[in-house]
């Protein structure tokens, strides 16, 4: 006997943090339904409009703000930054280099250096 294989489905915010996108962002029928694997690999191959448009100019998740401006998500917390920024926001605050984010840009640039040191001592 042969069981049909029901499609493998996530809730949108995982569909979200896959994609990389804000999730209150997203268009209301992408909040307000599931997502199959299928779906997510088909919006991940080729983004629609609303993703390409949320990709590019935000709001972003807060792991996305602390990529883009090279620090830490606690990073983010410490310099009181706790929503979604969108890319223009990013830029103002890069260009503004608040003390807080150069302190935060030092720390993340020493965990790296100190990752990196101990790949090198220590191959696994």
């Amino acid at each position: 006997m042969t069981s049909q294989k029901t499609p493998q489905t996530m809730k949108p915010a995982t569909a979200a943090k896959k994609l990389g996108v804000y999730l209150e962002a997203t268009p209301a029928e992408f909040q307000d339904g599931v997502v199959s694997r299928d779906e997510l690999n088909a919006l991940q191959a080729d983004p629609p409009e609303w993703l390409r448009e949320l990709r590019r100019s935000g709001p972003h998740p807060r792991p996305v703000v602390a990529a883009k401006l090279g620090i830490s998500i606690s990073g983010l917390a410490r310099g009181g930054i706790t929503e979604a920024l969108t890319t223009e926001q990013i830029d103002a605050l890069k260009a503004e280099a608040p003390d807080w984010l150069e302190r935060e840009r030092a720390t993340q640039a020493e965990v790296r250096r100190e990752a990196a040191r101990l790949k090198n001592t220590n191959p696994s």
